[in-house]
């Protein structure tokens, strides 16, 4: 009888630590982006009701 092949475990991020909580800093402010919802909240870009996908 021969094993079954196991199969490799992939890594994983590490876990977030107390010191890390809390220190995110803000976003600058977009100069010349585009007003209203991001346009590419949906994994393509929409600009005047019409979607391309890139």
């Amino acid at each position: 009888m021969t094993k079954p092949e196991e199969k490799p475990v992939a890594p994983t991020a590490p876990a977030p630590t107390e010191a890390d909580a809390g220190t995110a800093k803000p976003l600058p402010k977009e100069i010349g982006g585009p007003s209203g919802p991001e346009p590419t909240r949906y994994g393509d870009w929409e600009h005047n009701g019409r979607v391309s996908d890139f």
